[in-house]
């Protein structure tokens, strides 16, 4: 894979990961967005967390079918890819999952923690299956529905490969129907992850020059988040209850998205904190695993030491906080227990070296050895 479209899609991967942060910081109905105790500032989450960084599911999921086809089709062997994804998602999934809900589960036996999490105490044996392997609902660590899905679309992928394949528009068409109208989600518990995986791999196998957009990258930048403003402000006039069409303009503003941060990554890959974000590795994995239980464990010592009129300050805190925790835990695995890290984030280890860019080739000589460079 060309060297620049890789480090742009590990850099958009910690962006959006990061930015997801913010779509799960906890409140309780007084301190919700949609109550106007704090007025402008109630806006601005709503356009974060209900808005813009809705945009991530889609665009990670139109990373993941990209990358698995990016060889094309001829190339996909399907035994090894669920042989593969079953150690880089499965197991971390099924590893922080569970581990998240023993943890709630020894602490709610201690009656700590009701309210915050479903009560595991006294949960049927379905409703525990459910929590921890997300079969029909969401999993206990909210944000890992993402892997569930993926998973979902993983099986599925060579009939989707090849639905993209012969009839695109007509496939790609009813994916985005699927994803927008008010209709059964059936198997997936987020609809926009199939259209989003399915015009990855639309794009892989098609052979779409995906960087063909660049030279617009700024107006397309500015047009999503024209969007994202404009569905922030319906959405905090109806809010907390939306109409259909309102649900039906956010889940399009979402997988407009997916130009939007691609274009985005263009403008970001040219500067010094772009590549080194690209370098990240399994950081982006990590924190996108870890930040939901360290919020909610926030939010109940905030809810013991804190009050609702400083709510503000929990919002802005809580993200950054949970950053540097996941950081610095991420660093400390990956130095002192390098085979449980690379367990934890699916053998994303990274790689420090990689250029970002292709670099030329050094010149030959006439009889094919390489001429010394001056």
């Amino acid at each position: 894979m060309d060297a620049t479209v890789s480090a742009r899609i590990n850099m958009m991967r910690i962006v959006l990961i990061s930015g997801i942060i913010f779509v799960h910081v906890p409140h309780d109905p007084a301190t919700s967005p949609y109550a106007g105790a704090f007025s402008g500032f109630d806006w601005m989450r709503v356009f974060l967390g209900d808005s813009l960084f809705r945009i991530g599911v889609p665009c990670l999921s139109a990373i993941s079918g990209y990358l698995l086809f990016h060889r094309g089709f001829e190339a996909f062997d399907y035994r090894r890819t669920l042989r593969s994804k079953a150690s880089t998602i499965l197991l971390p999934f099924l590893l922080w999952n569970i581990a998240f809900l023993a943890l709630v589960y020894l602490a709610q036996a201690r009656g700590i923690g009701f309210g915050y999490l479903p009560d595991l105490v006294n949960a049927t044996p379905r409703e525990v299956m459910n929590l921890s392997l997300a079969i029909e609902s969401w999993p206990i660590n909210i944000p890992l529905y993402f892997l569930r899905d993926l998973l979902v679309c993983l099986i599925l992928s060579p009939v989707i490969a090849l639905a993209v394949l012969r009839y695109p528009r007509t496939a790609l068409g009813l994916m985005l129907a699927y994803a927008v109208l008010p209709v059964p989600s059936g198997i997936f518990l987020k609809k926009s992850i199939l259209f989003g995986f399915s015009f990855g791999v639309a794009m892989a196998l098609h052979r779409i020059d995906i960087k063909r957009m660049d030279r617009f990258a700024l107006p397309v930048v500015l047009s999503v988040l024209a969007m994202a403003v404009l569905l922030s402000v319906a959405l905090y006039a109806y809010g907390p209850e939306f109409p259909v069409w309102l649900n039906m303009l956010r889940a399009v503003t979402a997988i407009a998205g997916i130009f939007g941060a691609w274009a985005l990554s263009a403008l970001l890959v040219r500067t010094a904190t772009g590549q080194r974000l690209a370098q990240l590795g399994g950081l982006s994995f990590w924190i996108f695993c870890g930040h939901y239980p360290l919020l909610i464990l926030f939010w109940m010592v905030w809810n013991r030491l804190g009050s609702h009129a400083d709510y503000p300050l929990f919002y802005a805190a809580s993200p950054l906080l949970a950053l540097v925790i996941l950081f610095s835990t991420h660093a400390l695995a990956r130095r002192f227990a390098p085979a449980l890290h690379a367990i934890l984030t699916g053998r994303r280890m990274g790689d420090r070296k990689r250029p970002l860019a292709e670099r030329p080739h050094p010149p030959m000589k006439p009889d094919g050895s390489i001429a010394q460079r001056r």
